[in-house]
């Protein structure tokens, strides 16, 4: 009876702009990012109705510039995690309260203006504080943010539309879906501004308060998103954005009786330490918390012998490097056959050779620079030990320089074992690890791609024969939460491929669909009886 009162119309995906030579968006995102670059901005945080800043500024710089510098942000301690929570808490019984239309309009409202006034700024902050090129700028921070946004509107109505099938005469059942009983805390990640957004506005989508803390590199586009949301009507306190040292957060907010749930994109092995402590804590707290985590991956490319090698180049090329391999969905790994290798190695010699590496602003530049110092180090490190290494052989680049910026040039390594570090290890990078096999050991390749990673994010196989795709799809079922076939391993949108993985990649919730919707709401039913029974007793007591 529900479901007249809900809109049935689909959303669209937002349009993908080009940013071709000559076109208008160019234009205006060059001069945003000229703008940016001219401009100092001072970030605060955002908690309850107050802007916070501090004594503790911390510079903000372009990791394909690190000598210029943005502007600051005000870093935080432990007292503005308790006044983040207690903010929230405020702001809960309002917002829970308010219909579900409002709550869908304000962020409809932010997806518009994302899509209008705020694409280039968001874009720009994009670009320049996480080292991305436009395209992957515009299809991150303003089209799948924006799709984040819309298509979580759609999944929301059609939760609350789900209500028991069945109610008898003088009955009425009913469904109703409450935010959960606390604050939720959105721990969110540099690589994608879209996901920094998303994590904390579909829990408040659902009527639930956040505390949310992005990663120290994201802050730039952090307050875009921030902005936009203040100026699209969200109400002071459901969104609490701080600045603050992961374990002061963690701390504070693991041992609170009102913490509600996380979620949370980084890292595999932050997210088991959060994982324990929230096991550790259990007993403190008034429920038991939601725990949803997209963490690493080591994501692979299976090229069959009967595979289009300009295929597979181009699914291994831009699957590996672009936005520098710093996608947890990246291809990392690669299993070709042995006998269309010369080829397909010829092809990616070739192109590697033609990708132009450089600051962001230069739009010609397909590859820009990694995302701190820590990363350009660890990074630098595997290729030093592989120039070593008599069992591995450097194919394509290996050079790398961090005088002006964190630069890594896009890296291929060809190994004879395929448990070598660089394709088991997680390196967040621009190195792609290819292992040869035999063409006629595809089954044992199928199992040692299983066996060999403690990771299930995204997997891909480039392949014409239908029996070895069939094959494969159901040997490797286990191995990748998002699988592809002759495509490449990165790029999931949202509405047409849910994202998220199992085994060490994360809890498989998938982001951008009503799936992870779900979890930030609590279920109650309700039956109604209208014509209640007056006596305890049944026809069957009854004397014959």
């Amino acid at each position: 009876m529900l479901k007249g009162f809900f809109n049935t119309q689909p959303p669209v995906n937002e349009p993908v702009l080009s940013y071709g030579p000559g076109s208008k968006e160019r234009d205006l995102l060059k001069g945003a990012i000229s703008l940016m670059y001219a401009t100092q901005v001072d970030i605060p945080m955002y908690i309850g109705h107050e802007t916070v800043f501090t004594q503790d500024k911390i510079a903000l710089r372009p990791p394909h510039n690190h000598q210029h510098v943005l502007g600051y942000y005000h870093k935080g301690g432990k007292q503005h995690v308790t006044m983040a929570i207690n903010a929230a808490l405020a702001a809960k019984s309002d917002w829970e309260n308010l219909s579900w239309e409002s709550r869908a309009a304000i962020f409809l409202k932010a997806a518009d203006l994302l899509a209008g006034p705020y694409r280039f700024e968001i874009n720009a902050a994009t670009m320049l504080g996480q080292s991305k090129n436009a395209y992957q700028a515009e299809i991150d921070s303003a089209c799948e943010l924006i799709d984040f946004l819309r298509f979580n509107v759609k999944y929301m109505q059609e939760i609350y539309a789900q209500q028991p099938p069945v109610s008898p005469p003088g009955v009425w059942n009913r469904l109703e879906q409450r935010p959960l009983e606390g604050f939720v805390f959105a721990l969110t990640p540099f690589n994608f501004t879209a996901i920094a957004g998303n994590l904390p506005a579909a829990a408040a989508l659902m009527g639930n308060v956040v505390v949310w803390k992005p990663a120290d590199t994201q802050i730039l586009s952090a307050q875009v998103i921030m902005k936009v949301f203040r100026e699209a009507g969200l109400p002071d306190g459901v969104i609490n954005l701080i600045y603050v040292y992961g374990p002061d957060a963690g701390e504070v907010i693991f041992n609170h009786p009102d913490f509600a749930g996380i979620n949370f994109t980084g890292s595999t092995a932050v997210f088991q330490e959060i994982w324990k402590t929230i096991g550790n804590n259990i007993h403190k707290y008034k429920s038991y918390p939601r725990i949803v985590g997209e963490t690493g991956g080591k994501d692979y490319i299976l090229v069959h012998a009967s595979a289009d090698i300009r295929v597979a180049n181009t699914a291994l090329l831009r699957g590996a490097f672009e936005y520098q391999g710093q996608k947890c969905s990246a291809a990392s790994r690669a299993y070709i056959a042995k006998s269309i290798w010369p080829g397909l190695k010829a092809l990616l010699v070739k192109d590697i050779a033609a990708f132009k590496m450089g600051p962001v602003e230069d739009f010609g530049n397909f590859i820009n620079a990694v995302i701190d110092e820590k990363s350009f180090d660890k990074l630098s490190g595997y290729i030093d030990a592989c120039k070593g290494d008599s069992n591995v052989e450097i194919i394509a680049g290996g050079n790398y320089d961090k005088s002006a910026g964190y630069f890594i040039e896009p890296t291929i390594i060809v190994t004879t074992d395929p448990f070598y570090k660089t394709m088991c290890e997680e390196l967040f990078g621009p190195i792609l690890t290819i292992y040869i096999y035999n063409d006629e050991k595809f089954d044992e390749t199928l199992k040692l791609i299983d066996e060999s990673s403690a990771y299930a994010l995204t997997g891909a196989i480039i392949c014409k024969d239908r029996y070895i795709i069939d094959k494969a799809s159901h040997a490797l079922r286990n191995t990748a939460g998002n699988f592809y076939i002759n495509d490449k391993c990165t790029g999931a949108v949202v509405g047409q491929q849910p994202f998220g993985g199992a085994r060490g990649s994360g809890t498989n919730d998938k982001a951008g669909s009503m799936i992870n919707l779900l979890r930030w709401v609590s279920p109650r039913t309700i039956k109604e009886t209208f014509d209640p029974p007056t006596a305890y007793t049944y026809p069957f007591l009854e004397n014959e």
